[in-house]
């Protein structure tokens, strides 16, 4: 019996097949159980910030399990407060913020969709969404996501969500005075690295203060520091409701957060919300040293030095399949001129190199923040490598 026969038989089938065996990480590589190497530009979908097994991530985890792991919301903890105040810092919310503290992006959302429905009562029935957004898997998250072939198995989803397109026109016809929030992911990960039209946060914000909205934006994939600055939204120069945050800020312990600001912090009030691992000290603690390591280290400098570089590295490789980049900092979409995405992941897996394709037409690369030329020289040769070999496979010369 072969690992491939063992999850196919035990795990459920909602993932698909696996596509290896990984036994160890260290830094931007991989090892499968066959002791192959690969330069991971994956990060367990820009969740690894600090690549694997960092000394800091390690230790962190070693020395608070060695002391205190969880203890439940009853009680608090140092790592618990620390990482909540680390987060309002980081984030700008000054002293009205609030951290409510979950085990992932979907739960940090689903959190945050309930703030939408306290803020919102009886007189704001309606929550908008971006059409091709994708806030998570659950129920709750589900509704929010604008993706119908997710929804359609689970129908009928949660009421009152309503997707608009991703154009300050949309936006501006669809907010009234009975939206209760507007949810935004800067730059849809999930639809393929699509950034948002220029001065759409800044008018997003605009309209919902205006209407008395929300405005709610999931940082899950592009905090962090991953585009270049600690989230995204600060790159637009705007204060949002709330965000919501996960991925990054762990480097690879289960933790989401949701982020209030201002007088959203205030709608919460004792059991309307909770999580029974939410905020324990074990992952707290391990939160607050990776996003340490990440200041201490310059990676939010780091990753909008690195994602320019590889954008550069991007435009000189000669492939006619290439169309070109977008994203920011490293958070890059590669664009196909065909669709042979799934094809390229397998042909780049074959010479060592992990990517990503969200969909048929676009390659997302998303390496640890501290990744630099080496890294970077290597990804170039295996890249391009990966591109003629397709070419040749479906019947193009190199």
């Amino acid at each position: 019996m072969s690992w491939q026969d063992d999850a196919g038989r035990d795990l459920v089938k909602s993932f698909g097949d696996r596509m290896a065996m990984f036994v160890r990480g260290e830094g931007a590589y991989l090892w499968d159980a066959d002791g192959n190497r690969y330069l991971d530009f994956l990060a367990g979908i820009a969740v690894n910030s600090l690549g694997h097994a960092h000394p800091a991530f390690v230790e962190a985890i070693s020395a608070q399990a060695a002391t205190l792991a969880h203890v439940s919301n009853y009680f608090a903890t140092p790592p618990q407060l620390a990482l909540a105040a680390q987060l309002k810092r980081i984030a700008g919310t000054g002293d009205a913020g609030r951290v409510y503290f979950g085990n992932s992006g979907a739960e940090a959302n689903e959190a945050a969709f309930k703030l939408a429905r306290l803020h919102g009562g009886s007189d704001r029935p309606r929550v908008l969404a971006l059409t091709d957004a994708f806030h998570g898997r659950t129920m709750g998250t589900l509704a929010l996501t604008g993706k119908p072939y997710m929804q359609e198995p689970f129908l009928p989803m949660v009421p009152g969500v309503e997707f608009i397109d991703s154009t300050i026109e949309a936006l501006e016809a669809a907010l009234d005075d009975r939206v209760a929030a507007l949810f935004v992911e800067p730059i849809k990960g999930e639809a393929g690295v699509i950034e948002l039209p220029t001065g759409y946060l800044v008018a997003a914000r605009e309209l919902t203060a205006r209407h008395g909205a929300l405005l709610i934006i999931d940082e899950i994939q592009t905090g962090a520091g991953r585009t270049g600055e600690w989230f995204a939204f600060q790159h637009a120069g705007i204060t949002p409701d709330a965000i919501t945050v996960a991925k990054g800020i762990g480097g690879g312990f289960p933790i989401g957060a949701l982020i209030t600001f201002d007088t959203a912090a205030e709608l919460f009030y004792p059991g309307t919300h909770g999580s029974t691992f939410g905020g324990n000290a074990l992952g707290t603690a391990v939160a607050g040293a990776v996003l340490a390591q990440i200041e201490s280290e310059g990676l939010v400098r780091n990753a909008a030095e690195r994602g320019a570089q590889l954008r550069e590295i991007i435009a000189r490789i000669d492939s006619p399949l290439v169309s070109g980049c977008r994203g920011q900092g490293l958070l890059v979409g590669v664009g196909l001129r065909q669709p042979v995405a799934k094809a390229l992941v397998a042909a780049a897996q074959e010479r060592g190199l992990i990517i990503n394709a969200p969909n048929d037409t676009t390659i997302r690369l998303v390496p640890a923040l501290n990744i630099g030329d080496v890294e970077l020289d290597e990804f170039e040769a295996l890249f391009a490598a990966s591109l003629d070999a397709v070419l040749l496979t479906e019947g193009h010369p190199a």
